[in-house]
């Protein structure tokens, strides 16, 4: 037997870098070079960005962080032995190296993301990003390479850095996850999961902590705390505390209280540690009260009394068919809470075969009780007809051998769910479904947002359409009514389309809209995964939403896309006189005010209350 465990390569060495006031540079000027600037100034790092044709070869976000100063931007073509020819890529890593022997310290770390295709449609080819990288490790400078593996000394984690709980502000604590290389859009999924299962104020606890171990070190005065840490604790941090000494040195009181730091930081909770106040910190750093935790208040409900059982009088209940039958089921948006009666029933106490759609949620579909099949329709782009006909035979197969099958739809099945195809095609076959209806995402999604599709002073009516028609064509969209929300469902992924037929007054535009365009100033919401944990909305005007999504990282199916004046209406204050005589001429001043002063806002997660249901 070995004592030790046996290292198994392929991992990588994490590590929590911090570059502060040393030099970054990055070479590109993609959204992924903006990325990688980003996350280098929030190390407090100085950051160079060398882009192949200076500020036209950048993107937006970083011709504007060049213009705030925030970094400085640099002509790749300017520096000394760049390359003159396609063929003289060698230069490249000549000339990178040359200008790097200028700066007056050697950089930190280089990243190099325009081996990727960014603004102009300039794409770095593997020989010249691998002179680059020989001029780095020649210099022993640390060098990533955007989708060139064997090029990297170190690649980015998919980053979340928590929001303070009490200013909304960052807070210091940061995840990041690695799959090394074997699926980086499935490293984002899996952060994100990470993330909503944590509690909503975790950044806060952090903070909390932070401000704990800053006054168990600050008590000490004259730097003599400066030694106290938690990095060399017992890895339980249930070593006793030693008791106090009627003449206590500085240092054993410093120690003392690091121990009680370690001991609400792995016991008590979360929240706990977030709402710490001044008194709390001053109680657990004098320790004469012991460590106070926290109870869980009673619910104080009479119905979980034992014995206390009630029946509703109005129940729909699905009895057990002597014949096979077909149910066409809605999930709702996503939230397992947001099921109804029936379609909980049918889901756990009727259903022997689960037909399913692949945006139904892991959190619906894990009430399905063990031994019942459950398949999930392979509905990717391109496949959607076969994959319906596919589910449509087998619930018809499955029928005819006695079985009850629940066709599991999002949202209603009514609500661009295809639900007429299949009532249509299971009655042809022999079969009427049952249609259980479910709460449609077209007014759970906005809810969930914090808006309202119609509101009095903002919005009088609401209208829903999808993106893409039957077999992918064109739909037409409808035109601009000031008073009136829309919701369009399934269009994200053709958002360029989509805003061009809103705006736009050439022939095409017309064609496929339905009355006038729509102000570039227009609100819009872009609701991804809405009710679930990682519910993320990115809230913009017509004119910004594009570059929005662009910035703010990978798509989060399914999403869903609200446009109006009711957007704002109820945002902090709220505005309800939208709809005011003459109150369009304040529209670009209601939106700065709405945005902060800016371009778009990004929101995560749902609100806290509905971590309990």
């Amino acid at each position: 037997m070995e004592a030790f465990p046996r290292p198994v390569g392929g991992a990588s060495l994490l590590v929590a870098f911090r570059p502060v006031r040393r030099t970054v540079i990055v070479v590109g000027g993609n959204t992924l070079a903006a990325s990688r600037a980003f996350a280098a100034l929030q190390a407090e790092a100085k950051v160079l960005v060398v882009v192949r044709g200076g500020l036209e070869g950048a993107c937006e976000e970083l011709r504007w962080r060049a213009g705030q100063k925030q970094l400085e931007l640099l002509d790749f073509d300017t520096l000394p032995t760049s390359q003159a020819r396609p063929e003289d890529f060698w230069r490249d890593g000549k000339a990178l190296d040359t200008f790097i022997y200028q700066l007056p310290t050697k950089p930190a770390m280089v990243c190099v993301t325009d081996t990727v295709v960014g603004p102009t449609g300039y794409r770095r080819c593997y020989d010249a990003a691998f002179a680059i990288a020989r001029e780095c490790r020649h210099r022993q400078i640390p060098i990533t390479v955007a989708d060139i593996p064997d090029l990297c000394d170190f690649t980015f984690l998919s980053t979340h850095r928590f929001p303070s709980s009490e200013t909304g502000s960052a807070s210091p604590l940061q995840v990041g996850v690695t799959t090394n290389g074997h699926g980086c859009r499935l490293a984002g999924r899996i952060r994100r999961d990470i993330v909503a299962s944590l509690p909503k104020d975790v950044g806060g606890a952090v903070e909390k902590v932070g401000q704990l171990r800053m006054q168990a070190k600050e008590s000490q005065g004259d730097g003599e705390g400066q030694d106290l840490n938690e990095d060399g604790a017992p890895v339980t941090p249930n070593e006793p505390v030693p008791q106090r000494k009627l003449e206590e040195t500085e240092k054993d009181r410093g120690r003392r209280r690091m121990k009680w730091v370690a001991q609400v930081s792995e016991y008590w909770p979360i929240r706990r540690l977030a709402q710490m106040s001044d008194e709390d910190m001053a109680a657990v750093l004098d320790g004469r009260e012991g460590l106070r935790g926290t109870t869980p208040p009673s619910t104080g409900d009479p119905s979980h009394a034992e014995g206390n059982t009630t029946t509703p009088v109005h129940g729909l209940v699905l009895s057990p068919p002597r014949r096979g039958r077909i149910f066409l089921v809605g999930s709702g948006p996503g939230h397992p809470s947001l099921l109804t009666v029936a379609t909980h029933a049918a889901l756990t106490k009727h259903t022997q075969l689960v037909l399913s759609d692949k945006l139904v949620p892991d959190a619906v579909l894990a009430l399905i009780p063990p031994g019942v099949e459950v398949r999930i329709a392979r509905k990717f782009p391109g496949n959607a007809d076969g994959a319906q006909q596919e589910l449509m035979e087998a619930a018809v197969e499955a029928a005819k051998r006695g079985l009850t099958v629940v066709r599991l739809k999002q949202g209603d099945p009514t609500v661009y769910g295809r639900a007429g195809e299949e009532v249509l095609y299971f009655r042809a076959h022999g079969f009427e479904p049952v249609v259980v209806p479910g709460v449609s995402s077209v007014l759970a999604g906005p809810t969930f947002a914090g808006i309202p599709v119609t509101q009095r002073g903002a919005a009088e009516s609401f209208v829903v359409c999808t993106g893409v028609g039957r077999a992918g064509k064109e739909v037409k969209l409808p035109g601009y009514d000031r008073g009136r929300t829309l919701v369009i469902l399934m269009g994200v992924a053709r958002l360029p389309q989509v805003l061009e037929t809103l705006q736009s007054d050439d022939a095409g535009a017309i064609k496929r809209r339905d009355g006038r365009a729509y102000p570039s100033s227009t609100p819009i919401a872009l609701i991804e995964r809405a009710s679930m944990p990682d519910q993320r909305v990115i809230v913009s005007t017509l004119r910004d939403i594009t570059t929005a999504l662009d910035t703010v990282g990978e798509q989060r199916p399914p999403g869903m896309l609200v446009i109006g004046w009711s957007i704002p209406s109820l945002w902090e204050k709220g505005d309800v006189n939208i709809l005011d005589e003459g109150a369009e001429a304040r529209d670009e001043e209601r939106v700065r005010t709405w945005l902060g002063g800016k371009l778009w806002r990004v929101t995560e997660g749902i609100e806290a209350g509905w971590e309990d249901w």
